[in-house]
């Protein structure tokens, strides 16, 4: 990598990243050109003795004790100005001593402690045995973090070992994790839950208890996350231990036990593949593999108690390997997106138990007659050039799935019967007026749906507005995405529970519109593209007659911007971003004036702005200044992002 850089000739900073071994540092060092242009390199490492061999060490002070006090007490009761009552001003002043300064250890306990009742504290106190007052070892890091770990109910703790699977400084989709949780039966079943939402809430709890670090967070949500680097060795080392997971081709070479049950394949090269031949795979139960070529693992066929495979993105897993994998009879996971699979064998069938299958972006035509046997499915991701057979309405068990393309309106009907969905995203192919009707009645039966996602709908879908408003309740989020001529649907107005909105392609954004917005109660999250403008002379004022009692985020593109905000509009806004031909605007309305100075609670502002070659007024330096000076005069001081487009 370092090679391919152009830094012979440059003055040039790099910075490298938790180095562990003397000899990776040798081969960096070798790549690294000293052409006396005042370059700097720096390097971070847990090893002193490699700091000593780089030079140039700087150790890392750890935090004083009224710093530590004020994160530990930030992470419990949410502000740093409160303390723990006098009761627990001793122990906790103890635990923070233990806890050595180091800020992951802090928040990892205290984290835990925000649960606890007053009397548990002296418990986890003698927990964390000697603690890291004395000397920040990797033992006595792992031994703090052991404390949070056993504390766990063990659905957690089965679902934290889990993802020592994945490699170091991985960013882990939750979505895909919680899936795989599901289909290796770490999820138990609640009352009035789905499967998914159950293993929402043990992902929330990790985050909750800083044992898992939340990643794309929007809305208050995460969806990713990352391990620290000391968590992911602590769950590493107890999943060799309890012979959980085993790993190969990780940064750490470890001895692998005779017998594994779950593997994760990292990397492979000559030195793993002798270590694998070590290895009894026959109760192999789980796989995953983030190496393209396979073709130096056991054969498929060795792996008969499979339960969980997972080979996505490895590039030489072709027609051959599905027809195998077709008689792991235990398969209740497979994931095989974005390999080379062209075709599914009718075996398919025999995977009876199958939960979770996702063959997404790969050139599968159609699936095979069989496929609709496999009644356990609960989640399904095909592509959209995959074609469903006939019956995809005995698939009942259905709970979320994606990419489907409607071809025709018999797939509506058997859309219709899968009565157990949450989540459905689908594209329709040419669209017509006779898909309406059918529409209607597909989603007056998807009563437990919350996210839908719909690609292709021309026209309108507005069947007024107390049609589907009681079947749909639990509706969350709505995507309307590559639509034609598309008007706004008064129905989603009386959706109670619907949070998020999305419209691409609207044709105007009229003022009765508006008002369907502005009345739905949990409205938080709003983007919005119009077509057509209505080319006006006075803008659309949004004001207080406009609830957006909930709304957060707004974010509208259009050619010409024609909303103007008064006092008092969507007061808990603190995200806006506007997408517009400054040009178009200006020409229109004279003015650049969108009443950003009036939105109480805004935080950030984002202006995409495209113009077109044959300028004429204002200057983008000018444009850029007015819409800054009304972002200057809000209140709250919020900061201003521009990007510019010429078309």
């Amino acid at each position: 990598l370092i090679h391919g850089l152009p830094i012979s000739s440059y003055r040039y900073l790099i910075v490298i990243d938790d180095i562990w071994k003397s000899s990776a540092w040798k081969t960096i060092k070798h790549a690294l050109i000293e052409n006396k242009c005042g370059s700097r390199i720096i390097t971070t490492t847990r090893n002193l003795d490699i700091a000593k061999q780089i030079g140039g060490v700087y150790v890392l002070k750890p935090l004083t004790l009224a710093h530590s006090r004020k994160l530990f007490c930030k992470r419990i009761f949410g502000t740093e100005d409160k303390c723990p009552p006098n009761q627990l001003a001793e122990v906790s002043h103890n635990i923070i001593k233990r806890c050595g300064g180091v800020p992951l250890a802090i928040m990892t306990i205290a984290s835990m402690l925000a649960s606890k009742k007053g009397n548990d504290w002296s418990k986890v106190y003698q927990a964390m045995g000697s603690g890291l007052q004395d000397s920040p070892d990797v033992k006595d890091m792992r031994r703090i973090l052991s404390v949070s770990y056993y504390d766990l109910p063990p659905h957690l703790k089965t679902c934290l070992l889990s993802i020592s699977l994945y490699p170091e400084d991985y960013k882990i989709l939750a979505r895909d994790l919680i899936w795989r949780w599901i289909g290796e039966g770490f999820v138990r079943e609640e009352h009035g839950k789905s499967l998914y939402e159950i293993g929402e809430d043990y992902f929330s709890e990790l985050i909750n208890k800083s044992l898992i670090q939340p990643a794309d967070i929007t809305n208050d949500k995460a969806s990713a996350c990352r391990v620290h680097d000391m968590v992911l060795d602590l769950i590493t080392s107890l999943s060799r231990e309890e012979n959980f997971l085993t790993y190969i081709g990780g940064q750490q070479p470890v001895s692998a036990p005779s017998k594994v049950c779950r593997l994760s394949v990292q990397s492979l090269n000559e030195g793993n593949v002798k270590q694998m031949a070590t290895m009894s795979v026959s109760h192999l139960r789980s796989l995953s593999v983030f190496e393209q070529d396979i073709s130096l693992l056991p054969a498929l066929s060795s792996f008969s108690l499979m339960r969980a495979l997972d080979l996505s993105y490895c590039s030489t897993v072709d027609n051959r390997h599905a027809k195998v994998i077709c008689n792991m009879f235990h398969l209740r996971h497979l994931w095989l997106c974005k390999t080379n699979i062209t075709q599914i064998p009718d075996e398919i069938g025999n995977l009876q138990f199958l939960q979770v299958l996702d063959v997404s972006e790969t050139k599968i035509q159609v699936l095979p007659a069989p496929f609709v046997q496999l009644t356990q499915l609960v989640y399904l991701h095909i592509g959209i050039s995959t074609s469903l057979p006939e019956g995809m309405g005995n698939l009942k068990s259905l709970q979320e799935l994606k990419d489907i393309y409607v071809t025709s309106p018999s797939m509506l009907h058997g859309l219709s019967k899968l009565t157990e969905l949450r989540n459905l995203c689908i594209r329709v192919y040419e669209w017509n007026d006779d898909y309406k009707e059918l529409f209607r009645r597909c989603l007056s039966n998807l009563v437990n749906l919350k996210t839908i996602k719909i690609t292709g709908v021309h026209r309108s879908i507005d069947y007024g507005v107390d049609n589907l408003s009681s079947e749909l309740q639990q509706l969350q989020c709505i995507h309307l995405t590559d639509s034609i001529n598309f008007n706004m649907p008064r129905w989603i107005s009386s959706l109670s529970n619907l949070s998020t909105l999305l419209i691409q392609h609207l044709e105007t954004l009229r003022e009765e519109d508006l008002q369907v917005l502005g009345n739905m109660p949990s409205l938080r999250d709003l983007d919005i593209w119009v077509v057509k403008t209505t080319y006006r002379r006075q803008r659309m004022v949004i004001n207080s007659s406009y609830p957006f009692q909930c709304l957060a985020r707004l974010k509208i593109g259009s050619s010409i911007m024609e909303l103007k905000f008064a006092q008092g509009a969507m007061q808990r806004l603190e995200t806006l971003e506007v997408i517009l031909s400054v040009q178009r605007t200006w020409d229109q309305f004279g003015d650049l004036d969108f009443g950003l100075e009036n939105l109480s609670s805004l935080k950030q502002v984002y202006v995409g702005r495209w113009y077109d070659v044959s300028w004429s007024k204002p200057e983008p330096e000018e444009a850029g200044d007015a819409i800054w000076q009304a972002v200057h005069v809000n209140p709250n001081k919020p900061t201003l992002e521009f990007v510019m487009f010429k078309l």
